[in-house]
């Protein structure tokens, strides 16, 4: 098994003393593209209805919603089964054990990722914020109340969803408690994070009390993951940032403060450091 390299070791074995650090995580579409999952922002992730070919940020909205419902919904029961096919990897199995076996204190995960595949590789819910929903659950488009439901379609074939008929969609996607029409249990990007909801405020402060701050495949392209961030490096505690390749959005601001970039894959990197850890290092 690979060894963390040196830079990352000696962030660890500074704050890591006698086991004492309470450990936080971060998490973006790159621990989850290991999993077979088509990053939102990549290619795949467009969507071609007629001669005409969206791009994600236009279907992810409420205005595209309130216009065309049914083909917002078949998007996203596409992506849903896309998702549920997917298992988790080595990173999310590595991570769970780490935030179980190796934090002083119950580490807390904020997830930009809708997939569930956190909850899959058993992070416990109590400390697991999905800012941004949950691709397998809905709620009522009217508000009715703030209940989150499954959604009723089992083993769903990816293609097939692509041309579920709307008296299908329409009969099926209906609020169980009042009878009005569902809408995904996601976050838009006209919409705002509302603590009822995605537990924002909750997730914050949670993170608040972390000690070490992994970031994990993130490109920190909305506000509440770079909120964070900066709320830990106000703090003084250290980012461990593990994102391969040249370009990271944490990775230098991290190593300016003392911490470090470890350009890694999660799947190669949180094995890594979990063997590390059983070991008996730090």
């Amino acid at each position: 098994m690979p060894q963390p390299p040196p830079h990352v070791k000696k962030v660890l074995q500074a704050t890591t003393v006698a086991r004492t650090a309470t450990f936080g995580f971060l998490t973006g579409a790159g621990i989850s593209s290991e999993s077979g999952i088509p990053t939102f922002r990549g290619p795949e992730g467009y969507w071609t209805v007629g001669s005409k070919v969206y791009h994600p940020m236009e279907l992810a909205t409420h205005s595209a919603f309130e216009s065309d419902p049914w083909e917002v919904w078949r998007w996203y029961l596409y992506r849903q089964a896309v998702c549920q096919r997917a298992k988790p990897n080595a990173g999310h199995q590595a991570l769970t054990k780490l935030a179980r076996q190796f934090s002083a204190q119950p580490a807390a995960l904020m997830t930009q990722n809708v997939d569930g595949l956190h909850r899959r590789a058993g992070f416990p819910a109590s400390e697991l914020y999905e800012i941004h929903g949950h691709i397998g659950e809905m709620r009522c488009a009217v508000r009715c109340c703030w209940d989150r439901f499954p959604l009723p379609f089992d083993d769903l074939d990816p293609e097939a969803a692509r041309t579920l008929p709307n008296s299908v969609l329409a009969e099926k996607l209906r609020c169980p408690r009042c009878g009005e029409m569902s809408r995904p249990h996601v976050l838009w990007f006209d919409e705002y994070y509302e603590e009822t909801l995605f537990r924002s405020e909750s997730a914050l402060e949670a993170l608040d009390n972390a000690d070490i701050l992994f970031t994990v495949g993130t490109s920190a392209a909305t506000n509440l993951p770079v909120q964070t961030v900066q709320r830990a490096l106000t703090r003084g505690a250290k980012i461990i940032d593990i994102n391969p390749g040249e370009d990271s959005p944490f990775g230098l601001a991290a190593e300016r403060r003392g911490g470090a970039w470890w350009k890694s894959s999660a799947g190669e990197a949180l094995p890594a450091l979990l063997d590390w850890f059983e070991q008996g290092s730090p």
